[in-house]
């Protein structure tokens, strides 16, 4: 099997990027589409235009109407025609992010992505998820080629809600884990083939970061000031991840979050919050040292990421729930089936009541 590592052409991170965006964005395209909602437009829309404005490039704003939908991506691509732009920036969310690759995948155009927080490491990846105009998933659109320029204005970012920035270490802390699983299984990660080294120890500095940061980086960011732990951590969220995920592969920490959308107790829970419990889930299921199982749990519990049924808002009837959770994370292709051995659903179901039982059982050692 060949290996293969994929990554977007230039990542910019730091505070004041998007002061520069004209500058760096210039050999990409005349006249930019920039897509964004209005509330990051009064957050980002002024500084955008007075880069564009100084580098004489020129743009239209675009409203995004929150969904990335085919007929959203239809409606914002007759619109970039209308105005002859030759090239597409998001600005936002990972659905705005999501609608503008997949205009530029349709329309054979440059795209540009500027997360304006750091929840999910979607932005450096070759995929979008679509759903339907009521929100329900659709499909997963995977792209030749990753965007051509990632920025991140790290002082946009450490003024988004700090849960975000939280959530955002929670699918990080699962990059590492997966990628070690799909490493020894010789899985096909999402770049369509085996990890290579390079990707497997951008995983592993991933997780070294989280722990090493996450808490100092919380912190700065709750008293609204940007360190170089913030600047760390929104790395470790978005590029390191980002390329640790989509080069080695995804196996059953997200899986399980997966299993647990069915609960709709569950929904209102940020994916990092889910992936997070399905990270304590994996390493219980393959059995991981005490000593992993205790670092995970700490780190967890210092910033704010759930390592109960409990603090994911599932109660009530549990053997029922959970047997529900480990059944649709065992769906056939899942990515469960990445790990390096065989797993049943009877084996989810039984790591899901542990890991709950070891989560509880830390939170009374701490009281």
């Amino acid at each position: 099997m060949l290996k293969v590592i994929q990554s977007p052409s230039k990542y910019i991170q730091g505070a004041g990027a998007l002061n520069e965006i004209g500058n760096a964005v210039k050999l990409l395209g005349k006249k930019f589409f920039i897509i964004l909602d209005e509330q990051v437009k009064n957050v980002t829309g002024d500084t955008i235009a007075s880069s564009f404005y100084h580098g004489n490039i020129e743009y239209h704003f675009a409203h995004f109407n929150g969904e990335c939908s085919r007929k959203e991506i239809e409606r914002l691509t007759a619109e970039m025609k209308t105005h002859g732009c030759d090239a597409v920036i998001g600005v936002g969310g990972g659905k705005t992010l999501d609608t503008a690759k997949a205009i530029s995948y349709y329309q054979h155009i440059p795209v540009v992505v500027v997360p304006t927080i750091a929840s999910t490491d979607a932005p450096t990846s070759a995929l979008s998820v679509i759903y339907s105009e009521q929100g329900e998933f659709e499909e997963y659109l995977i792209y030749p080629k990753n965007p051509d320029l990632v920025i991140i204005d790290s002082a946009v970012v450490a003024k988004a809600p700090v849960r975000l920035f939280v959530a955002g270490m929670g699918d990080a802390l699962s990059t590492y884990f997966e990628a070690q699983a799909c490493f020894e299984a010789r899985a096909i990660s999402m770049a369509g083939g085996g990890s290579t080294l390079a990707a497997l120890a951008l995983a592993k500095l991933c997780y070294e970061t989280l722990i090493e940061e996450g808490l100092k980086a919380k912190l700065a960011v709750e008293s609204g000031v940007v360190t170089e732990a913030v600047e760390r951590i929104i790395e470790a969220n978005t590029y390191l991840s980002g390329i640790g995920f989509e080069s080695s592969g995804l196996a059953a920490a997200h899986a399980i979050h997966n299993g647990f959308t069915v609960l709709e107790e569950c929904h209102s829970l940020y994916h990092g919050e889910k992936v997070a419990f399905g990270t304590l889930t994996q390493l219980v299921l393959q059995n991981s040292s005490k000593a992993q199982i205790n670092c995970v749990l700490e780190f967890c519990h210092q910033v704010g990421l759930p390592i109960t049924l409990k603090e994911m808002k599932v109660e009530g009837d549990l053997t029922q729930k959970i047997r529900a959770v480990a059944e649709a994370s065992c769906a056939e292709g899942e990515t469960i089936h990445n790990m390096p051995f065989p797993v049943t659903a009877e084996a989810v179901y039984a790591a899901i009541v542990s890991a709950d039982a070891l989560g509880r059982n830390y939170l009374q050692s701490r009281s």
